[in-house]
């Protein structure tokens, strides 16, 4: 049975119809056209498809559309301002700790649910933020630097 329902995404309105066990993922991608949530392993594993539901961090690919009803979701789309990178997406480029690109959505919504809670984290601190974001490429030093250069400012 399909549901018509506005999902509230990066601020706007989306007016979607989904299926009840539809994940956010799947609604992100397919309904809203944000292509920047990743799908990865489907199993809470990776962290590619992470993005916030009221500025926590989850992964949307098993977190159900239909529960983020009524609520304020924030995609890797949502952290820049516009065509402006923000200061945690700019550090990522100047760091490179960016390579395949796979992960690095992920990575930078739970870096940036990180800095909201904690400004100026320590290494520790950023290092078990990303505990739920697999990397396969970069080792996670210079994406650790990333997150510390953006608390810097």
């Amino acid at each position: 049975m399909k549901h018509a329902v506005t999902l509230r995404v990066n601020g706007m309105d989306y007016p979607v119809e989904l299926e009840g066990g539809t994940p956010l993922v799947r609604a992100l991608r397919d309904h809203v056209g944000l292509m920047g949530t990743k799908e990865g392993c489907d199993d809470c594993e990776c962290g590619a498809c992470m993005v916030l539901v009221d500025d926590k961090p989850v992964n949307s690919c098993t977190y159900l559309a239909l529960q983020t009803v009524g609520s304020e979701v924030t995609t890797v789309e949502g952290l820049a301002d516009g065509d402006t990178l923000s200061a945690l997406q700019s550090a990522f480029l100047d760091q490179g700790g960016v390579q395949c690109g796979y992960c690095t959505p992920g990575m930078l919504v739970s870096a940036h649910a990180l800095l909201r809670r904690s400004p100026d984290p320590t290494e520790e601190e950023v290092r078990l933020a990303l505990g739920g974001n697999l990397c396969r490429c970069t080792g996670y030093q210079k994406i650790a630097s990333a997150v510390m250069q953006a608390a810097k400012g």
